[in-house]
């Protein structure tokens, strides 16, 4: 019984971690924020905190699974319409810069097979892929994007502007990425 209740003291102190670390990381930004500091947050020495993952690098690929799980909690199914969400989700992302540093380094060091967060990024992709895909294809039997057009890549050319635009708005960030989004979304389901 004793170890029942381990268990969920540490799932619980796990949640609490990655929760401090999206708001710490969130304000200072990812570089500036040291797993010291992460583990100050929640009242641990760095060696306590990262007694929770199997490496700083599986830390971080935690914390962006989270803000996934966050994001979707917050900004989905209470909009009028599911590319709403998107376009929220793309929006509050301009409010978490720190985050969105985060997220374009360990994607892009994720691409390297060997990297711990490889496959968390690969099935991301699917996912999102495949989300996207359907609402495409439910778009076409609605008659609001033409059918002739090809729900994968539609949604591979999307995730492709939303991760090229966040790259551009970290070094300008008068970008409007969920307007540009948007816009992309405008000329698809625009009716010839």
């Amino acid at each position: 019984m004793a170890r029942r209740g381990s268990y969920a003291k540490g799932v619980a102190k796990r949640e609490e971690i990655l929760t401090a670390a999206l708001d710490v990381i969130a304000r200072n930004g990812y570089r500036r924020t040291s797993v010291r500091e992460l583990a100050d947050a929640v009242g641990l020495s760095q060696a306590g905190l990262l007694h929770y993952f199997a490496s700083k690098e599986e830390l971080f690929q935690e914390i962006l699974r989270k803000r996934d799980e966050v994001d979707a909690a917050a900004f989905d199914g209470e909009l009028e319409h599911p590319i709403e969400g998107f376009f929220a989700v793309i929006r509050h992302n301009s409010e978490v810069p720190g985050l969105v540093q985060l997220y374009a380094q360990v994607s892009t060091e994720a691409g390297d097979p060997e990297h711990p967060a490889h496959e968390f990024f690969v099935e991301r992709y699917e996912q999102f892929r495949a989300l996207f895909g359907q609402l495409v294809r439910d778009e076409q039997r609605a008659g609001n994007i033409d059918p002739d057009l090809d729900p994968d890549r539609i949604s591979n050319l999307f995730l492709a502007a939303a991760d090229g635009l966040q790259t551009q708005w970290m070094l300008d960030p008068s970008i409007d990425m969920a307007d540009h989004v948007a816009y992309l979304w405008h000329l698809v389901t625009r009716k010839a």
